[in-house]
């Protein structure tokens, strides 16, 4: 049964749906180091490759770990890429209200929320009520959301949609789909290993850290999806599914920093800054495994 929509939210949904959102990397140094100037480029040439907007400072972006001036100037910047422009918020219910009221005065189009411990309804109306911004809900494979508690966050007026990466849970990753799209909110998939099932669900868009880089290669599939070619489906697919296997695997937070291999592969950001401070140490031999992946 549809619920009730703020209009803000009922923009956003429909300006959404059918795109591709990459979860962007922040460009790094070894050190951590952000060059906004790099990370503009690096946006523009996202959206240039296929991307229908940008998630900017969520998990991909690694949001959480980055100072309020740099979280503050990536908003502006991927602004100027002119496609809508979700950020992440969150690490705690404060944090989470500051990071959308930053969000909201700096023009994003709308704000992802991470899962946090403790009251999730709560959290979803304490950043609407600051905020005002279109809410993206979260659902997570490291902590999946209860179905009846994902019921009452998608009856919250203020939210547009929920994202689902569940990773390897098909049944949840169903039952999320069909919550989300009888609440008449938008169906997101981020399951980069379950993305071809995912849409034949009844995703209705995506935001997927695997379009950090290599965005044509996710965009072929929603595209032949869109089509009614089931042989260039079925193929597309099948390219995805070689480069996810080779980039979300274990160790599961070492995706950033093999995603940052392939930015840097592809051009899409200098080598300096294609480094993830904040993720696993990763076997020798892995990047030359990642880059082998490419299709």
């Amino acid at each position: 049964m549809s619920m009730p929509i703020d209009a803000r939210a009922a923009g956003l949904r429909d300006r959404l749906r059918g795109s591709l959102a990459a979860a962007a990397l922040t460009p790094m140094t070894p050190a951590g180091e952000v060059d906004l100037d790099v990370a503009e480029e690096y946006f523009l040439r996202l959206v240039a490759s296929g991307a229908g907007a940008l998630a900017v400072l969520a998990h991909t972006g690694r949001g959480p770990f980055l100072p309020a001036a740099v979280r503050g100037g990536l908003i502006v910047r991927a602004r100027r890429a002119g496609v809508p422009v979700i950020v992440g918020v969150g690490s705690s219910e404060d944090g989470a209200i500051a990071d959308a009221r930053m969000a909201a005065e700096l023009g994003a189009d709308g704000v992802l929320v991470f899962p946090e411990p403790g009251d999730r309804v709560a959290l979803h109306e304490a950043v609407w009520s600051a905020a005002g911004l279109p809410i993206i809900a979260f659902d997570l494979y490291t902590d999946p959301c209860p179905p009846a508690t994902l019921h009452r966050i998608l009856s919250l007026p203020g939210v547009a949609g929920l994202k689902t990466a569940l990773l390897s849970d098909a049944m949840g990753c169903q039952e999320t789909i069909a919550l989300t799209r009888e609440a008449g909110r938008l169906a997101i998939t981020g399951e980069d290993r379950m993305f071809a099932p995912s849409l034949l669900w009844g995703a209705q868009a995506a935001l997927v850290g695997i379009a950090a880089a290599s965005v044509e290669t996710t965009a072929a599939v929603m595209r032949a999806y869109e089509g009614e070619d089931l042989r260039g489906f079925e193929k597309a697919s099948a390219r995805l599914d070689r480069l996810a296997a080779a980039t979300f695997t274990a160790p599961m937070e070492g995706y950033v920093q093999r995603m940052a291999w392939l930015a840097a592969a592809e051009g899409l950001v200098p080598e300096e800054h294609a480094h993830d401070p904040y993720g696993p140490a990763l076997p020798d031999g892995e990047r030359a495994k990642v880059l082998a992946a490419v299709p």
